[in-house]
């Protein structure tokens, strides 16, 4: 078994606008003078909590799956083997 551990994805840059009801025209404003549709995905800041723990998650898998992948080639493709 030759396996490649995965690459790690390169992530897009996002830029996050926290909008509350005392900015949020002023936000608006400048999204139409930037020429950016003003459509906003709102969280409430408990649900961004979960997204973060979401992530966290995702993150300790990827992690125990490169564990594992590491333990198969230690198995499968022992040094000794690899030197000959």
């Amino acid at each position: 078994m030759n396996l490649e551990k995965p690459l790690t994805p390169k992530l897009e840059d996002i830029k996050w606008i926290i909008i509350t009801s005392e900015n949020a025209e002023e936000v608006f404003a400048k999204m139409k003078e930037n020429k950016t549709d003003p459509v906003i995905f709102g969280l409430s800041d408990e649900d961004y909590e979960l997204l973060s723990k979401n992530f966290a998650q995702i993150r300790a898998y990827m992690i125990q799956q490169n564990q594992i992948i590491d333990e198969y080639k230690k198995y499968y493709e022992p040094e000794d083997k690899k030197s000959k």
